[in-house]
């Protein structure tokens, strides 16, 4: 399933700085674009984050080649700082294109409800508390770890408690493609229970190499998640807003209607 867009909602004002994170993550996907095999291998152990370069201080410097031949993957700036510069890092087409669907289609509202510098400090947090999950879960990996989807998922996880009745124009993909609206807390509860079946079952020893950061999605959700009681809390308002029958949601000049009929519905 594809979220195309959330239409009940409309923001008060540019959520620039979500634009601003999908333009600096295309620069630097497009940037990596143009560099060979070699160079792009280099590129992601400088600036992706490894787990056992931060849980135990280890410092990667070199890497062999398949032709025996040393290269210098030293990170340029400190270890710490590939916490953030490991965000902005795409590994292929696919990858780089649904984080940044998801963030086009879920990040604009949060913004709009956090304020500008306050939603960037949330996704930089999301993030960061992405990684250290993920760190956690294997301390020793070498493999390096890049993409947003950590701070996206707390992003995620900020929506389903701001806006849950948001209906989600989805692509649904199975034979073929149909489009419906789902509300917000089946699509991204089905998502979260998606990400971590898959992080248990990430947890049995394999000889795989690489993969998903499952961990890093779970660690940024619940993120967004904590985030928002908090916010909420402070707010004084309920941690759920009413569903269909209780009024209208939003709460902040947007409101919208929750139809009763958004079963099956196709547009």
């Amino acid at each position: 399933m594809l979220p195309i867009s959330d239409s009940d909602l409309k923001t008060r004002s540019l959520p620039f700085v979500n634009i601003a994170i999908i333009i600096l993550c295309s620069i630097v996907f497009f940037y990596e674009l143009a560099l060979n095999d070699l160079d792009l291998s280099v590129f992601f152990y400088q600036l992706g984050l490894i787990p056992n370069e931060l849980a135990h201080g280890t410092d990667y410097k070199w890497l062999s080649t398949l032709s025996g031949d040393l290269v210098d993957i030293a990170t340029p700036i400190s270890n710490w700082v590939t916490m953030f510069t490991s965000m902005f890092i795409h590994g292929d087409w696919m990858h780089f294109l649904v984080n940044m669907l998801f963030l086009w289609v879920f990040g604009d509202n949060v913004e709009d409800k956090f304020g500008h510098f306050r939603y960037l400090l949330f996704y930089l947090v999301a993030g960061v508390a992405a990684a250290w999950l993920h760190i956690a879960v294997d301390t020793t990996s070498e493999i390096p770890t890049i993409g947003a989807s950590g701070a996206i998922a707390g992003v995620l996880g900020a929506y389903l408690l701001l806006f849950p009745y948001s209906r989600i124009r989805t692509a649904v993909i199975f034979l073929f493609i149909v489009i419906v609206r789902i509300p917000a807390y089946f699509l991204l509860g089905f998502w979260f229970v998606l990400q971590f079946i898959s992080g248990v079952g990430s947890l049995v020893p394999s000889l795989e190499a690489g993969g998903v950061a499952y961990w890093a999605h779970i660690g940024g959700f619940l993120l967004g998640i904590g985030v928002v009681v908090i916010y909420k809390l402070i707010k004084r308002e309920s941690i759920w807003p009413k569903g269909p029958g209780g009024g209208k949601l939003g709460g902040y000049g947007n409101e919208f209607e929750v139809p009763q009929y958004w079963r099956g519905r196709r547009l």
